[in-house]
């Protein structure tokens, strides 16, 4: 009672003190928790019995419990009064407004903003009739002796020994491995450590050095408002930075948190019900989004997978678990450049990711809906999609010039990857070869024998850019066998067609390849040519360079005619999407 007596008169004699400035203020640090759930039920349990009590997040997932703000003497005082008489942990120290981050406590509070506690403005009679509080002792900072840091220390768990040596690492001075066990190594780079930071060298981190330590290194992480949300409908709790990101929306099966300011970040919470083929389908159908670039890592197991999507303006970074028929996961997507940051955060929501009931429902999905949209997200689209057609088993691949110009990379329609063999924009032909193993539905039979002029001809090709998943037919006549100033390598074709399907196979009635169809060029001689007038290369001309690469292509002197019905799927068996990307 005489104690909490005493509490009562400090308090009362703190506020009666001057202004201070407010570079000045000042916290007593008391407890700092590993969750935000165990951190407001402390704060709680404290402002029951003490006043002033604030928590304040610390980054790298940690909460802390402080009282104040105070003046830096009234702060002093408090910590000495408050340890002996047992208010408060004797390992309590003397904190600045730098170390904190978001406040969670009291809900909607901002103490960080405020003044010290300062006297009450009253008129000189009053103030004159009032005798003057007898002033407090001054008291300095106090720290742990070596003794009393070693038997702090001891407290630790084998995870907060590992903390230190991951800072002591991260800051320069730890070299050795990560194991919680304070050998020599260990205690040389403390050493190393507290003589950089200005504190007598002991080679054993003092409570408060401690504190300090995790402070330089969780840094990096202030003003991202890092703290645990839980989300019910996705069933999933993990730390977010919600500075930064904000709830959007629901669209199955993701729970959308988007950018809240000018940092371009995005936490996507994966939540589905399946089993391993729902989990390689969402594997498959991730890599195809916009918000992971094909370079980067990644990796599928038979219950989970991760993929890392490198691009030049950003990283993502996706993994998922299917445990007991729930799929659960997120995506971090950071701003490229930012590399310290965007791991250390990432491993914060790994650390802190944990299940909960629920998975999101198959019907929340929103009214925009989009070809060029899955779950609300862009899919990734190449910068030009052409026609081309397999000549050999081996999957080697005819095609325009004008697909392969300026790619990154070039890929068939099932996404197999190929190389350039040959370029050639002069006769406007292009050869690829996959990068692996493929096995084409159909291959490409070369006519030899002289078309008859306004014969039948088609032309296979994804008009619409593989849209619709399949190349289409469109048939026509042959209404030259050269070129308008008479090109040879040339034949005329009148039938209509669209971008998508130059570089495509061009075929008599019976199916043979009588040459590739060329990209339209409107503008020839300052006319514009009518719309069913287009132009195909040679067979000839193909086969002559197919043989210069030493490939044989197959040939025949035979003039078939077949249906319609099957040359369209003939002629579809051996046409595939060719994609060019930045």
């Amino acid at each position: 009672m005489m104690q909490r007596i005493l509490a009562t008169v400090l308090f009362v004699l703190i506020a009666l003190r001057a202004a201070v400035a407010q570079e000045d203020v000042v916290w007593v640090q008391i407890e700092a928790q590993p969750t935000l759930a165990e951190a407001e039920a402390r704060a709680r349990a404290y402002a029951a019995d003490l006043p002033d009590v604030n928590g304040f997040s610390l980054g790298g997932g940690w909460y802390a419990i402080a009282l104040g703000p105070y003046a830096r003497n009234d702060a002093e005082q408090v910590l000495q009064v408050y340890r002996a008489e047992g208010s408060i942990p004797r390992d309590s120290f003397i904190a600045f407004s730098r170390n904190f981050g978001q406040q969670f406590w009291p809900v909607g509070a901002n103490a960080m903003n405020q003044p010290a506690t300062n006297a009450p403005q009253s008129d000189t009679a009053t103030a004159a009739s009032e005798p003057e509080p007898t002033p407090l002792p001054e008291v300095q900072p106090a720290d742990e002796t070596p003794r009393e840091a070693r038997a702090s220390e001891a407290q630790l768990s084998r995870e907060d020994r590992e903390a230190l040596q991951i800072a002591l690492k991260w800051a320069g001075f730890y070299d050795a491995a990560i194991d919680g066990a304070f050998g020599r190594g260990t205690r040389n780079s403390m050493a190393a450590w507290q003589a950089a930071n200005g504190f007598e060298t002991t080679g054993v981190l003092t409570t408060l050095q401690r504190a300090e330590l995790l402070r330089q290194y969780n840094a990096v992480l202030d003003g991202l408002g890092l703290r645990v949300v839980r989300d019910d409908v996705a069933g999933i709790e993990i730390a977010m930075p919600t500075e930064i990101v904000e709830f959007e929306k629901y669209e199955y099966p993701f729970a959308h948190y988007t950018a809240s300011g000018d940092l371009p970040a995005t936490v996507l919470l994966i939540s589905q019900k399946g089993g391993q083929d729902t989990l390689f389908g969402l594997y498959d159908i991730m890599q195809t989004l916009e918000i992971v670039p094909p370079e980067g890592p990644r990796n599928r197991e038979n219950d989970s997978f991760f993929l890392i999507g490198q691009g030049p303006d950003f990283v993502s970074h996706t993994e998922a678990r299917l445990e007991d028929g729930d799929i659960k996961g997120f995506t971090l997507i950071w701003p490229a450049g930012d590399e310290e940051r965007r791991t250390r955060l990432l491993g914060e929501m790994q650390k802190s990711f944990a299940r909960i009931d629920g998975t999101l429902n198959p019907a929340q999905i929103s009214e925009e809906q989009s070809i060029d949209l899955v779950s609300g997200l862009e899919i990734r689209k190449p910068k030009l999609s052409r026609s081309g057609f397999y000549i050999d088993r081996q999957g080697t691949v005819v095609t325009t010039s004008e697909a392969v110009q300026g790619c990154a990379r070039i890929t068939l329609e099932d996404g197999t990857e190929a190389d350039i063999l040959l370029d050639d924009p002069a006769l406007g032909i292009a050869v690829l070869l996959p990068r692996s193993g493929l096995a084409p539905l159909g291959i490409a039979t070369f006519q030899r024998s002289t078309p008859r002029l306004q014969s039948d001809v088609a032309v296979a090709g994804y008009s619409y850019g593989g849209m619709l998943g399949a190349p289409t037919v469109t048939f026509g006549t042959l209404a030259d066998l050269n070129g308008l100033q008479g090109e040879e390598t040339l034949k005329r074709l009148a039938l209509s067609t669209l971008p998508g399907d130059a570089g495509g196979p061009v075929v008599d009635a019976g199916g043979a390849v009588l040459g590739m169809l060329l990209p339209r060029s409107d503008d020839t001689a300052g006319r514009n040519l009518p719309e069913d007038v287009n132009f195909a290369r040679h067979g000839s001309a193909i086969l002559a360079e197919l043989e210069k690469l030493g490939i044989q292509a197959q040939t025949t002197d035979a003039v078939n005619q077949v249906d319609p019905e099957t040359l369209t799927t003939e002629a579809g068996n051996f046409t595939t999407l060719v994609n060019c990307w930045d």
